[in-house]
């Protein structure tokens, strides 16, 4: 889930982290699409070693995307999900390994937070379908106009959980698509691949985390290895700079916040449900060709450079006459730390310790003042030195007073500048805009003017639409100095403002005296008096403290820990807690995947579980009926909006959990009882590849023992092998999942089971810089620290990874020339972005290239359509060495034309997405067939 505001304030505080993809675009020749080459060198002129992908970031917005169209069923899901894979291998090109983590079943202390969401998104989702009906219903009672009703299935995203049959047929369907790459693409040709479903327990970026501190811990592991992560979540940050390796790179998509979503009632922009007024549309473009078109851009992939985030630690942290030597691994461990009690998905954050208001840096400081006293670092390779954290913990309880009121005022701050700002738009808005063919245009707009029609009748609309609104104020109106109207002047007021929110009650008063006494009472039921119940509130707190950094730097410490209240403590009451016991019982088990679906699934998604299970949630006569309630508070908890808010829902107790569930096991079918097993992790290799020979050996001999991997092999990687009872093998047909996509009949891939290197349960992973790792060269400047480096203009980020490169840009007369050529009736944002690059291949532009001459690098499909106004976005030009990125004529026409071992897809131009075979029965227009 990761930490709320987290990036949004490294990335501001820390801007030249980001660096901008550069990706190549696939060609289109005579309507058939080339493949691209990704055996090539990387566009972004950095070599990246090995890809993880933390597949539930790429799950979610390939299921129920937010802005484009939903896909229309199962088969559609897969085949985003396998095109976004695509896209991501495409940008990062690893050469050695690509790992792909599915969620597992999560420890309990994640399973509460995923309770939380899962119950809050049913009840959230009951709640717009009923005001959705209810809204319609006023609306056509009034005369409205409406499009008629779907009735469509809807996708329930809380089958994205371990043990459902989704997560099973993704599985499956990730198995084919990674033999098939395998079979096809030479991008692949030496990559070892390693899937690990939801079957195997564990969340996904901690597998990917387990899996490098394993092989950093053999001897055979090159330090310099290159990693790249892709995430969404912010809290990968952190992973990264747990590993200690000193080249780890982040790839996420840009974030880009106030998208336009379309009305649900009448599919129109530029208002919600709750505002809609059942309006008829008005036409979109000249023949209202855009009707049915949302202003959509393809989302674009940014890199965040852990290795700079160093180089600004390293800057921020550094500390001078300490009493013990500076070691400025173990202080970005104690960061790591510091940042955990701002909120991760494990605890709530402290009261005292907002992000937004600058928590971190004001940890930081005290941690730098406080540091010469304690003598010590906070944390060791992932366990923590509590009597050095209370003092911490009590320096921030200090000013948590100063804090709170500080607060108050900015808040009471904001609402008075919001409230003047609504005054002042209310004073100067216009009293009458008119609409449809009179409606105001935006400067720039190349489009056609269209003729009008029925002028009078438009006039005579808009005069009585002015005497049923009279709301421009009369001539003796008087004023006040905000700009509102006098009472004075004959205009009755309100004794609030009209305009104003009903503001949530808050009982705390954080900002007034006793307000530890009223948070305990409201939020724990108990005076703040009973400081043997503080004092299990905080002990347990600091428990998932413990727990947590040990999660991130040796692994889970214990599958059944959680913190048991909905609130934390104050940082005052963190006394007495160096002899606090911070030890986690061993030998813990996680769930099975359908008792987990049991803890974090309501009522409502019982359709995922067996039905004598699904009985347990809804039966009154239930033992555990009491763990799914109906309905259930929200407290807002000093927040505005409800998605901010504490879900206030039960814990699930164990015990009576596992105890009601033994009476309903025997009633499992074969197939449920499959899929409530837990797994492990497939690896996959090519023919090309040369631990191919190998595995297939072991198949050969039907060796059951497991054996080592030799890492002269496969790159260093060690673990272990043992057969596969389900395996891909050579020479062996390879069924397709998915229908339209055709079976690979002629399959030279293999896969075996793998299991990482084993250590004892006390073995320490050492969260230290390996021997014969090489420091990058450091990125920053001088003028990277001061805050007016860029002389007062809006920072950029950076694109690709030399910043030294000049980049090329069109001058004026090239974009005079690009405007007399495109078509003036196009009023869509971004009019260049379809435009032909000059000397392309296929444009009616183009010129022959002379002997020796360079080909101009293609760059307006880099711009983006929602910036055209602000010009193209520069992209560097590539180097004569490298043929990736903006791939000359010459270079594509020898790639098609000569022969490789990895030909061409051989079933392009049959119609199936993204170069996928398709059944030739499926090409026609079948009931499955989407495409």
């Amino acid at each position: 889930m990761g930490v709320p505001a987290f990036f949004r304030w490294l990335s501001r505080k820390y801007p030249s982290i980001i660096v901008n993809c550069v990706e190549e675009k696939a060609k289109e020749c005579n309507g058939v699409k080339a493949p691209i080459d990704t055996s090539k060198p990387n566009p972004n002129e950095v070599e990246f070693d090995n890809l993880y992908l933390d597949m539930n970031g790429i799950i979610h917005p390939c299921t129920h995307p937010e802005d484009k169209p939903a896909p229309k069923n199962e088969d559609e899901m897969m085949v985003a999900i396998f095109e976004y894979i695509d896209r991501i291998f495409n940008i990062v090109r690893p050469r050695r390994l690509l790992y792909m983590a599915i969620d597992g079943v999560a420890p309990r202390a994640k399973m509460n937070q995923q309770r939380s969401r899962r119950f809050r998104a049913s009840k959230e989702g009951m709640e717009a379908a009923e005001e959705k009906k209810k809204i319609r219903q006023e609306i056509l009672a009034k005369g409205g106009i409406l499009p008629p009703e779907e009735v469509k299935e809807r996708f329930d995203s809380n089958c994205i959980t371990p043990g459902t049959e989704f997560m099973d047929n993704l599985a499956k369907c990730l198995r084919y698509y990674v033999a098939d790459r395998l079979n096809s693409d030479p991008g692949w040709k030496n990559l070892t691949v390693i899937l690990s479903d939801a079957s195997a327990p564990g969340e996904g970026e901690h597998k990917i985390m387990d899996y490098i501190r394993r092989q950093r811990a053999q001897p055979n592991h090159d330090p310099n290895t290159h990693h790249c992560l892709c995430g969404a979540d912010a809290d990968l940050i952190m992973l990264g700079l747990a590993t200690h390796e000193p080249n780890f790179t982040i790839i996420r998509e840009e974030f880009k916040p106030n998208k336009p979503k379309p009305c649900a009632l009448c599919n129109q922009l530029g208002h919600e449900v709750k505002d809609c007024q059942g309006l008829p549309r008005e036409k979109q473009g000249k023949h209202d060709q855009f009707a049915d078109t949302l202003p959509i851009a393809e989302q674009e992939f940014i890199f965040i450079r852990l290795c700079v985030l160093r180089e600004y630690l390293e800057r921020e942290l550094t500390m001078a006459s300490l009493p013990f030597p500076f070691d400025f691994e173990r202080s970005v461990d104690d960061w790591v730390f510091m940042c955990f009690f701002v909120g991760n998905d494990f605890l709530p954050h402290l009261p005292s310790l907002e992000i937004r208001e600058g928590a971190i840096d004001r940890l930081v400081n005290i941690y730098k003042n406080v540091v010469h006293k304690t003598g010590g670092y906070l944390t060791e390779s992932g366990f923590v030195n509590l009597q050095r954290v209370q003092m911490i913990m009590l320096a921030v309880g200090e000013v948590e007073d100063s804090i709170f009121k500080k607060r108050k005022d900015d808040d009471d701050n904001f609402k008075r500048r919001q409230k003047e700002k609504k005054k002042r738009m209310k004073r100067d808005h216009p009293s009458f805009i008119p609409g449809g063919q009179f409606s105001p245009q935006a400067l720039g707009n190349r489009s056609s003017p269209q003729a009008i029609s029925n002028p009078r009748q438009a006039a005579f609309e808009m005069r009585m639409h002015d005497r049923q609104n009279p709301t421009t104020p009369s001539p003796n109106t008087s004023f006040t100095s905000d700009g509102s109207p006098s009472p004075a002047g004959g205009i009755k007021r309100k004794a609030e403002d009209s305009d104003s929110e009903p503001e949530p009650e808050d009982n705390i008063r954080l900002w007034e005296t006793g307000w530890k006494q009223r948070y305990y009472k409201n939020k724990f039921d108990v005076d703040a008096s009973d400081e043997k119940f503080r004092r299990k509130v905080v002990q347990s707190y600091v428990e998932g403290l413990c727990w947590v950094l040990r999660y991130y730097y040796q692994g889970c410490a214990s599958w059944n820990w959680y913190y048991p209240f909905h609130y934390a403590p104050f940082a005052s009451d963190f006394e007495g807690i160096a002899d606090m016991p911070s030890d986690f019982e061993k030998g813990s088990k996680p769930f099975k995947p359908l008792e987990q679906l049991m803890g974090v699934f309501p009522a409502a998604s019982g359709n995922f579980l067996p039905p004598t299970w699904r009985k347990l949630m809804t039966d009154p006569e239930s033992s555990i009926i009491d763990f799914y309630p109906e309905d259930f508070a929200i407290d807002l908890n000093g927040k505005k909006y409800a998605w901010q808010g504490v879900a206030l829902l039960p814990f699930v107790d164990e015990r009576r959990l596992r105890a009601a569930l033994e009476e309903v096991y025997p009633d499992l079918t074969p197939e449920e009882s499959r899929r409530n097993s837990l797994g492990g992790d497939v690896l996959f290799v090519g023919k090309h590849h040369p631990l191919c020979d190998f595995i297939v050996e072991q198949y050969k001999t039907k060796n059951t023992e497991p054996v080592d991997i030799p890492p002269e092999l496969c790159h260093g990687i060690q673990g272990k092998l043992t057969l596969n009872d389900n395996a891909v093998l050579p020479d062996q047909t390879v069924v397709s999942p998915v229908p339209m996509l055709r079976d690979l009949t002629q399959n030279s891939a293999v896969s075996i089971s793998f299991k990482d290197p084993q250590f004892d349960e006390d073995f320490v992973f050492k969260a230290v810089v390996l021997p014969g790792a090489k420091k990058p060269a450091p990125v920053l400047k001088p003028g990277d620290w001061e805050k007016t480096n860029n002389d007062g203009r809006p920072w950029r980020p950076q694109l690709g990874f030399n910043r030294d490169r000049k980049p090329v840009h069109l001058d004026q007369a090239a974009f005079r020339t690009l405007g007399h050529t495109m078509p003036r009736d196009r009023g869509m944002p971004g009019m260049y972005a379809n435009a032909v690059p000059l000397g392309s291949y296929g444009s009616p532009y183009a010129r022959p290239l002379m002997g020796g001459q360079q080909q101009i690098p293609k760059l307006l499909p880099n711009l983006r359509p929602q910036e055209a106004w602000r010009g193209p976005t520069p992209l560097f030009p590539q180097s004569p060495q490298r043929t990736a990125g903006a791939t000359p004529l010459l270079a594509w026409n020898r790639m098609l034309q000569s022969p490789n071992q990895y030909p061409p897809n051989q079933y392009q131009g049959l119609g199936g997405p993204m170069g996928y075979p398709q059944r030739p029965e499926d090409r026609m227009d079948r009931g499955r067939q989407v495409w």
